[in-house]
């Protein structure tokens, strides 16, 4: 029977793409469930479990009773264990009505794109870039300006060329360190140098700090309101659980940001998907207050895969890699291997026949504007990794 379509769709779900990461992962689900020997290094989520006393704390809320409706922007609590984390953590200090809980930080960046944005804006966007910024930018109805870095400057934002980016239409600056998918961090002296240039531009800078405390080599993970003075009122900190504490099926998100950019943010989240999961809400608590060694465990664990990787991938002719200083993902320039006799043309075709070949999942580096680079993500255990490391390998000595 002929499906008769009821259902016209948007304008603005015209040139949505879907997640090339979820969608690479489902991919090798997929192959794995058929019994190939797949070794997944394509998802972005640590591959530990959640630690035993946040499960606990879950399991805790469920047999109190704690599973009805919660207040909008998160429970009292939590926003202020929020607050109270960030203000330990960063040394500027934010009271929990600056916080707004939501299901995951995909979530509050739909949520500050929505509250802030109006049709036409411009957002600046660094390239590489993770996948949804974009086109989360775009269901704002505003538009993503991606500045094009080079891994000769470790991928990161240079002030000229953010200068030259600005318009009259910009509105704001997205940036994430550290990156996701690059790895690398920012120091103090070259966020300084981009927070100068946002204050004399009048922008507004959206700081994505997810992956805040894995860093490695005893660097610094910066947050970006606390650069100077006064840059609290036009920053938005994006946070959460999901990947210090392997929490990424909990849902929980959050944002900082000044009070009446929150306040509007919670009436938003209000009409749209009301409370986060209130289960959720308690095993963050738990996982805020409660006992950090799980925390340094997984970061030096993340560190001696890292350097397993660098070590392995250095080794192989025609491939470079930036400085990875943070997060658990490898972004591999692969422009040498492209283009070959026989070989494949771009970074799709790339990963899609590296799967098909040597059964390895990665993610093709034009999901984050950047064509001739694959994305590897090292929250995998030292045994996959290297089995992992030898296919590329091998499949890279094919295309020689």
């Amino acid at each position: 029977m002929e499906e008769v379509a009821c259902f016209q769709l948007a304008q603005r779900m015209a040139s949505l793409q879907p997640s090339a990461t979820l969608a690479m992962a489902a991919r090798a689900g997929a192959m794995k469930a058929s019994g190939i020997d797949v070794i997944d290094l394509s998802v972005g989520e640590p591959d530990f479990p959640t630690p035993e006393h946040i499960c606990q704390a879950g399991k805790a809320a469920i047999s109190a009773g704690k599973t009805k409706y919660t207040p909008a922007a998160g429970i009292p609590a939590l926003r202020e264990a929020i607050a109270n984390d960030y203000t330990r953590r960063s040394g500027l200090a934010v009271t929990p009505a600056q916080v707004i809980v939501s299901n995951g930080a995909k979530h509050s960046l739909h949520n500050v794109f929505t509250s802030v944005l109006n049709p036409g804006d411009e957002v600046i966007v660094p390239t590489p870039y993770w996948v949804s910024y974009a086109e989360l930018i775009k269901l704002a109805g505003a538009i993503p300006v991606l500045v094009e870095t080079s891994i000769e400057e470790d991928f990161k934002l240079q002030p000229n060329a953010f200068k030259s980016a600005i318009t009259p239409q910009t509105r704001m600056l997205l940036l994430c360190s550290p990156s996701n998918p690059t790895g690398v961090v920012y120091s103090r002296e070259e966020l300084v140098s981009i927070a100068e240039i946002a204050i004399e531009a009048d922008l507004s800078v959206v700081s994505d700090e997810i992956y805040d405390q894995l860093v490695f080599d005893g660097r610094e993970s910066i947050s970006f309101p606390t650069l100077h003075p006064g840059l609290e009122s036009r920053s938005i900190v994006v946070a959460g659980v999901s990947k210090t504490y392997s929490m990424t099926g909990w849902r929980i998100g959050w944002t900082i940001g000044p009070p009446a950019l929150s306040k509007a943010m919670g009436s938003l989240q209000s009409q749209e998907t009301s409370n986060p999961c209130s289960i959720s809400q308690h095993a963050a608590i738990e996982a805020l207050t409660g006992p950090q060694d799980c925390v340094t465990l997984m970061r030096n664990a993340f560190q001696i895969r890292r350097d397993l990787v660098v070590e392995r991938l250095s080794q192989i002719p025609g491939v470079k890699i930036p400085d990875i200083g943070g997060a658990f993902y490898a972004f591999i320039d692969i422009h040498a291997s492209l283009g070959r006799p026989h070989g494949p043309p771009d970074s799709v075709t790339w990963c899609e026949q590296l799967l098909e070949k040597e059964h390895v999942a990665t993610v093709a580096g034009s999901a984050f504007g950047a064509e001739g680079h694959v994305r590897m993500s090292f929250a995998a255990s030292e045994e996959k990794l290297t089995q992992g490391l030898d296919r590329i390998a091998r499949f890279l000595s094919t295309l020689q």
